[in-house]
């Protein structure tokens, strides 16, 4: 295990260079699937970097592809998977470079601001060595998080209960939580008061649904993949789309009726995560990788009535695909189709749904919210489209509450 300190621009080989910090250390834990890397120093390092040690943690994640925890209560920073100590120093620099150097004089003594303007915000480098103010990079993943667990509203000692924290909760069980959803054996919370208070309801609302009693997409033999195509083919039919110059998305010859295909016959042979690779290097092929249509044919063609454990297993996947808001809202669209059209009965789910891709940053609070509260013809029948989201409710109750309480914090 390395020790000692750096200067934070490991780019300068000045000793007397007066920023420095502690050298990341880290430490693998757990074995197989359950493997994960444990960054015993971050609160240390984020500290000489004047940022929340969520931030660089939240960093790697989004570099990685990794899911992330926090357990800030007791000092534990983690990202799934086995990750080298020396890729991880190196991935240190590049959210140094994004996220903390001034642009101008490259100082790093500088503070995080978030600016709105309309509807809109944007993320600031305030410096205290030169006085300039210089934006970030608006692209990269990592500044929603951000702008949901503002820096300003970090405190020691206590636990956020906002939207945010249930997203990816600075000094909270966290926004990219262990694969099972539960908390982890390293004793880090993946639920807060309020995500338990949604999600029980959420279990109210789906006790009398009987999912699971069709086993029919078990079933791989040849005629039962033709019925899932047919059905696939069926549903995204119903609406024909427009936005993306590939021809509709109800076109067999199309390159998303021919990715829908290709994941339908091939859904049952590969593990989850080797899948979720294999489906972006498919989408890559046809030329489709960044089309809100492939999004919403993701959705109809992988999802099956075991969509909370799919959503978790193929989350990154879909943090990977899912860019913008047109993204997010063909990402509803899908789901609209998967439990108002494919699987009626998984209508009483849709707040657990939301839930999933909200904790895992694929979908964001303002465009949800507008979803719920907009009813659309764009994917679905009016009648469907009224009932997905009625029984989203009360997740958008959830938000409203949860923003309720960031205002009372910050009284």
């Amino acid at each position: 295990m390395a020790s000692g300190v750096v200067n934070i621009r490991r780019d300068v080989d000045d000793k007397f260079y007066r920023y420095r910090m502690p050298v990341l250390t880290t430490k693998i834990e757990g074995k197989g699937n359950g493997i994960k890397t444990v960054l015993p120093n971050m609160s240390d390092v984020a500290r000489a970097l004047s940022r929340p040690p969520t931030y660089p943690t939240k960093f790697f994640g989004c570099e990685l592809g990794a899911q992330t925890s926090f357990d800030e209560k007791n000092d534990r920073y983690i990202v799934n998977g086995a990750h080298d100590a020396t890729r991880l120093r190196e991935l240190l620099d590049g959210f140094i470079d994004k996220f903390v150097l001034c642009k101008a004089c490259k100082n790093p003594e500088t503070d995080l601001v978030i600016l709105k303007q309309g509807r809109s915000e944007d993320i600031i480098r305030d410096c205290k060595a030169c006085g300039e103010r210089t934006g970030v990079d608006m692209r990269h993943k990592l500044t929603t998080f951000i702008i949901k667990n503002p820096p300003v509203k970090v405190k020691k000692g206590k636990k956020r209960t906002g939207a945010g924290d249930a997203a990816a909760g600075v000094g909270g069980g966290g926004a990219d939580t262990p694969e099972n959803g539960e908390a982890g054996d390293d004793g880090a919370e993946s639920d807060d008061e309020l995500t338990k208070k949604i999600k029980a309801e959420a279990a109210e609302l789906n006790q009398e649904t009987q999912i699971g009693k069709e086993d029919w997409s078990a079933d791989t033999s040849p005629e039962a993949v033709k019925q899932r195509i047919k059905a696939l083919e069926g549903a995204m039919g119903n609406v024909a789309l427009n936005g993306d110059d590939e021809g509709s998305d109800d076109d067999a010859n199309s390159p998303y009726g021919q990715l829908g295909r290709w994941i339908e016959e091939n859904r049952d042979e590969e593990e989850p995560k080797a899948f979720a690779i294999a489906i972006f290097k498919k989408a890559q092929d046809l030329g489709i990788d960044k089309k809100h249509k492939t999004v919403l044919v993701l959705v109809q063609a992988l999802f099956t009535e075991d969509v909370l454990k799919e959503v978790r297993a193929y989350a990154p996947l879909f943090v990977k695909l899912v860019t913008s808001e047109k993204h997010q809202k063909a990402l509803l669209g899908g789901i609209e189709r998967l439990v108002g059209i494919t699987h009626p009965d998984l209508i009483p789910a849709v707040p657990k749904i939301l839930m999933e891709l909200y904790q895992a940053d694929i979908l964001e609070e303002e465009v949800v919210k507008n979803w719920g509260t907009h009813v659309s013809k764009k994917y679905t029948d009016k009648d469907t489209s009224k009932r997905v989201r009625k029984a989203s409710e009360p997740f958008l109750k959830w938000l409203d509450e949860a923003d309720d309480d960031d205002d009372d914090d910050d009284e």
